[in-house]
């Protein structure tokens, strides 16, 4: 039988970096309860999740959302958009987010939300059904950028860099140091600095998925695959 990463570890992950809801927050105790199983994680790892799931499970939801926009979307350095590190402006980006997303169609998936393919929720569900040795090669390609984003977490004594450590430890690889170092040396953004950052993100949104008004991945959805770590399904299967 092909050996199939903790799907239900990447899917829990994949949650979590999830914009907050309702919906979430409710699930917070099974996705804590799905991490903390995982001995392939390390203990010191997965005592660093808890106080994250704790925190999203009962803090205002409104805190939680303003928190999360500061985060990943005000901050370009913090940006969970995967190519937005490796490619920035250049050509290049459209490229692999074209090959992206014909990975994910030759797999089965469809993910049904407005984000682009390299948004790293997105990435870890389709990951989340894919053989070992795929999944960790894949997250042994971006140690590097979550080596460099534990860092800026750390350094804003943000929680969710525990996700990030765990990311780490399910590729099985260290973090390339002289691109951490290239990452770290950008200067980080100020989210309270709203005309500086208008500026930066002042360009068109690309959207590759199937429905731009479909929103981001049903929380549901994904939890109910969670019930299946031996068979896990797509979001949508390819017809």
């Amino acid at each position: 039988m092909t050996q199939i990463l903790n799907d239900r570890t990447l899917k829990a992950l994949s949650l979590i970096l999830s914009y907050p809801t309702c919906e979430l927050q409710h699930a917070m105790p099974e996705i804590g309860a799905v991490l903390s199983s995982d001995t392939r994680l390390t203990a010191a790892a997965r005592r660093a999740l808890r106080p994250l799931v704790e925190e999203l499970a009962v803090r205002d939801i409104y805190d939680l959302e303003e928190q999360f926009v500061l985060l990943f979307d005000r901050s370009r350095t913090l940006s969970l958009n995967l190519f937005e590190h490796v490619h920035g402006e250049s050509r290049d980006r459209g490229g692999a987010m074209v090959s992206l997303v014909e990975t994910y169609r030759d797999g089965g998936f469809d993910p049904a939300t407005s984000e682009l393919p390299d948004h790293l929720p997105v990435l870890l569900e389709f990951l989340a059904t894919r053989p070992f040795t795929e999944a960790q090669d894949t997250l042994a390609d971006a140690a590097h950028i979550f080596e460099a984003l534990n860092a800026r977490l750390v350094r804003r004594e943000s929680l969710y860099g525990a996700v990030f450590a765990c990311l780490m430890q399910l590729s099985g690889v260290k973090g390339d140091q002289e691109a951490v170092a290239e990452m770290l040396a950008q200067t980080d953004d100020d989210p309270s600095d709203l005309e500086a950052l208008d500026e930066v993100w002042e360009e068109s949104e690309v959207v590759f998925g199937p429905d731009p008004n479909a929103g981001c991945p049903q929380v549901r959805d994904m939890l109910a695959r969670m019930n299946d770590p031996v068979n896990p399904t797509p979001l949508t299967a390819a017809e």
